[in-house]
């Protein structure tokens, strides 16, 4: 995926570059400081994803934006949070707000390629995440994972087919998580709310798998399957 990055803070601009560069599925083909250079190259070249600052001297992101006559998928980046609402009137794709960390940053890709696919098929696509799993890049469907558990500093993905073990915290895991498909029931567990076939005080089955139900945790995950 094509993107570029537009930011005046050059620590920031760094920053995402630096996301960018270890991300597989992005390709960086340009970085600006200056976001009328910035509208000139979006003006000549296509670019699929942009990650945009909002408050930049001269123009802001959301004026650059409104001023494309093709506009590419976008992810704001901003240190106000104020600008959140206003952020979404531009079918922005994510809005992050800075400091940004890699976790979080994942989840706007993950987004963006959900969306890419919904664009190119014309339907809504099967979500997808991207877990690196040693020194490998896996490209896996939310439907598909049934459940992840904590395993020292690593979480392990299980999935019906196979499972994938990932260096990440249990925060990060839950940054990279869609919150409307999983919930964290236990210290150890997050669970897939699309495989609960059965559950009691104590316990969930996930098909034929049970796992416990941390009284920590218990009255979140009654109150959550009530709102389903």
């Amino acid at each position: 995926m094509k993107c570029i990055v537009v930011d005046d803070e050059p620590l920031a601009l760094a920053l995402t570059q630096r996301y960018i560069e270890q991300t597989p599925q992005l390709q960086l083909a340009g970085s600006f400081t200056n976001p009328f250079k910035a509208m000139d190259y979006l003006l000549r070249e296509e670019v699929n994803l942009l990650f945009l600052d909002i408050n930049m001297p001269g123009l802001s992101g959301m004026h650059l934006l409104a001023s494309l006559p093709v506009q590419p998928m976008v992810v704001f980046t901003t240190a106000y949070a104020e600008f959140g609402a206003e952020s979404y009137e531009y079918n922005a794709v994510d809005y992050l707000l800075k400091p940004i960390n890699y976790p979080r940053f994942l989840k706007a890709v993950n987004k963006a390629i959900a969306a890419a696919n919904t664009r190119s098929t014309g339907t809504p696509a099967d979500e997808e995440i991207v877990i690196k799993s040693g020194s490998q890049w896996h490209r896996v469907r939310i439907d598909h994972i049934l459940y992840i558990e904590a395993a020292g500093n690593y979480m392990q993905f299980h999935m019906a087919e196979k499972k994938l073990m990932a260096l990440m915290s249990m925060n990060e895991l839950m940054e990279l998580l869609p919150a409307q498909h999983f919930i964290r029931i236990h210290k150890s567990y997050v669970i897939s709310l699309r495989h609960i076939t059965m559950y009691e005080k104590n316990m969930v089955m996930l098909h034929k798998l049970s796992l416990p139900i941390g009284l920590t945790y218990r009255q979140q995950f009654l109150e959550r399957l009530n709102r389903k």
